[in-house]
């Protein structure tokens, strides 16, 4: 094993995370400068974020697709991107109103409500996009997923305004969430970085014991995240330990008898009274 591997995964990425830097290879800026001109660009990207990505990739090659990528039949699947995600970032970003028309269950369409954008989210699980916004009429916490926004248009609000309501919201969700500590199994040290990549998309914060040379992952979720986080556990298998967190420790539990009754491990209790 690479004896700076450890240092490497964790202690350098971290910090560079946390300064906003990010390591591009060569492989990957080829694959931008080429994926700059596919049609899509133009959604996902303003005229001028294009024109400053090809003048910082002028001098890359752009990467030879034609003998590599062939496309196949395959399934119908729901795009990650949506063309609302841009306009939508901004006004979080400016911390503006907004003014939007969406659609609830049955089909009937609220028109034209106020409310104030906090944060675009992305579920892992039905794999959509989400708008977390607050209802500034019904003093409410919407969450709206963005396939049911039939328009949105920006509103003026007053800056002290703004900052009320976004503590309003951080004290709603800090309400809401939960913790969770995951213990790295240290003879799976070697795969810490595979191990994080799976916990990616959750608030996390490792820490590093030096006595045992161990690692524990601490995950703040809110209540609607944990079977994304049960699929992840059982994915990583053995790899990894819930040490708190009742709840995933009785599904955890529940998945492995059920696993071993199964295959005929151990005996269920009807077995034994026969």
């Amino acid at each position: 094993m690479n004896p700076f591997e450890k240092i490497f995964n964790h202690q350098i990425i971290s910090r560079l995370e946390d300064s906003g830097t990010f390591m591009v290879t060569a492989h990957e800026r080829a694959w931008l400068k080429t994926m700059l001109e596919h049609p899509a660009a133009a959604e996902a990207f303003t005229a001028d974020t294009r024109d400053k990505l090809r003048s910082i990739l002028e001098a890359d090659q752009v990467m030879d697709i034609s003998r590599h990528m062939i496309e196949k039949a395959r399934s119908t699947e729901r795009q990650a991107y949506h063309p609302l995600i841009r306009p939508l970032r901004r006004h979080i970003m400016n911390k503006t109103g907004i003014r939007l028309s969406y659609e609830i269950k049955g089909g009937r369409i609220n028109h034209d409500h106020s409310g104030f954008p906090y944060k675009l989210e992305y579920s892992m699980v039905k794999r959509e996009w989400y708008l977390l916004w607050y209802h500034t009429r019904h003093h409410a916490f919407m969450s709206t997923r963005l396939k049911h926004i039939h328009s949105v248009t920006a509103e003026p609000i007053e800056p002290a305004s703004a900052e009320s309501i976004v503590k309003k919201i951080e004290r709603v969700l800090d309400s809401r969430k939960s913790e969770v500590i995951v213990e790295i199994v240290r003879n799976y040290n070697a795969e810490l970085s595979r191990i994080l990549y799976a916990f990616s998309s959750f608030e996390k914060e490792v820490e590093y014991n030096s006595r045992d040379d161990s690692y524990q992952v601490k995950i703040s979720l809110l209540g609607d995240e944990f079977e994304y986080l049960l699929s992840k556990l059982r994915f990583l298998g053995k790899r990894v330990k819930v040490v708190e967190g009742d709840y995933l420790k009785r599904r955890m539990l529940e998945a492995s008898t059920k696993a071993l009754e199964r295959y005929g491990a151990i005996t269920t209790g009807e077995e034994m009274s026969s």
